[in-house]
């Protein structure tokens, strides 16, 4: 009982840790040329919890973690009552360098 648990409990943590990939233009050069994909992810997480969940869900090998938090922009809204200010909320991006033999196929096979 206590076992099943604990697997329900990581898995359900995996998928709390990434959010989305990241394809950029940018991103998408990153990944053909030094094999670092990028990914958003949940802001608690730490290095070693985004490695074992990209290791597990893609089933690779990641050799390096890079993480930055993105500070949400500040935003002014117009309107006939006056001037709204706020922020956009923060997030943190991590660049996941995996082995040379590795790769992730987002969008799956392409044909031309």
């Amino acid at each position: 009982m206590q076992k099943s648990f604990i697997l329900i409990n990581e898995y359900f943590c995996m998928k709390q840790v990434l959010i989305r990939p990241l394809i950029t233009e940018k991103n998408t050069a990153q990944q053909e040329l030094l094999n670092k994909y990028s990914f958003e992810v949940d802001k608690g997480t730490n290095k070693i919890e985004i490695a074992k969940a990209v290791e597990k869900k893609f089933k690779v090998r990641v050799v390096n973690v890079q993480t930055v938090v993105l500070k949400g922009k500040k935003k002014v809204h117009m309107a006939k009552r006056g001037r709204f200010e706020g922020y956009r909320a923060d997030r943190k991006k991590a660049i996941v360098t995996l082995h040379k033999e590795d790769k992730i196929d987002f969008l799956g096979p392409t044909e031309v």
